[in-house]
């Protein structure tokens, strides 16, 4: 039995990165090491990492390749207040099956979504 317990975003401006997911997640890292430009959270039961990456640069080529999705009872409200951090709007909150689901793009252009919980 598998279980995912981190995702790793590589890239050349992590430091830039670092602080919009500070802005996004609601804390500092959890941990840092600014040696090697690397930042990380725990949220939930999955650990969340950017790390500085020297052939990652510029905006992502295929952003809707590879997305994470952090679950939230209040999609539309925090749909808001991410996007006033500067993130991207990609879709709108809408809905899905019995909740609603939203997808924005980090200042690398990488793609996030905002869930309802399942089953709620």
């Amino acid at each position: 039995m598998l279980n995912l317990n981190s995702v790793m975003i590589g890239s050349m401006q992590s430091k830039a990165l670092a602080a919009f997911y500070e802005k996004v997640i609601g804390k500092p890292a959890d941990m840092v090491d600014n040696e090697n430009g690397f930042f990380g959270w725990q949220v939930g039961g999955t650990f969340l990492g950017v790390l500085e990456h020297s052939e990652m640069g510029g905006n992502t080529k295929d952003p809707g390749r590879v997305m994470f999705n952090f679950t939230t009872a209040q999609v539309k409200e925090e749909f808001e207040r991410i996007k006033t951090l500067g993130a991207t709007v990609i879709k709108e909150p809408g809905e899905m099956g019995q909740g609603l689901i939203a997808t924005l793009a980090d200042p690398d252009g990488n793609y996030f979504q905002l869930m309802s919980p399942m089953g709620e």
